[in-house]
């Protein structure tokens, strides 16, 4: 496997600079993962947006985990699993639901297990997902708008897990305490 480098700030190409400026304000510091995607400016901006957005749909804290760590499992991600599990302690996400996802265990809360299946319909099936999938979304409560707006989340969550599957990334010391 090729060698990626961790950029810093301070020797990230050009047009990553102040993307990295962007990583430290946003998190305090540039995670492993903004400093692999930094060799890809177009990735790392990219990336960054989808982000933005992701956090701006109709979700709250507890749909965003269900959605981000769903995927992450799914795909095996050794870095995202554990970052998304400090984020989700970040952002007070019961962490009953996020030991649930991560251990692939049913959630107690049938609209967020509903939520999280149907995540894993599209991840799995590539957005073919069966109509008494969907159905059973609406009837949860969700709508066309949050099935399009899982497809945010399942873009932002190919980008880093696939780097990360590539890189091999150094899973960051704040997020080590979360690695199972």
């Amino acid at each position: 496997m090729s060698e990626f480098t961790l950029y810093t700030a301070e020797n990230a190409p050009e047009e990553s600079k102040s993307l990295m400026a962007d990583s430290v304000a946003a998190f305090g510091m540039v995670p492993n993962l903004h400093a692999v995607m930094a060799e890809a400016p177009t990735l790392l901006k990219g990336y960054q947006v989808l982000h933005d957005l992701f956090q701006k749909t109709s979700f709250n804290a507890q749909e965003l985990t269900v959605v981000w760590q769903s995927i992450n499992v799914e795909h095996n991600c050794h870095y995202c699993v554990p970052a998304h599990s400090a984020i989700a302690a970040s952002m007070k996400v019961d962490q009953d639901i996020v030991d649930a996802l991560v251990n692939q265990t049913p959630l107690a809360d049938s609209k967020l297990e509903t939520l999280r299946e149907t995540t894993l319909a599209m991840t799995r099936e590539r957005g073919v997902i069966s109509d008494e999938q969907i159905e059973k979304f609406f009837a949860a409560g969700y709508g066309k708008q949050q099935l399009l707006e899982i497809i945010v989340g399942l873009s932002q969550k190919v980008m880093s897990n696939y780097t990360n599957h590539l890189a091999d990334t150094p899973v960051d010391e704040p997020f080590k305490k979360y690695v199972k």
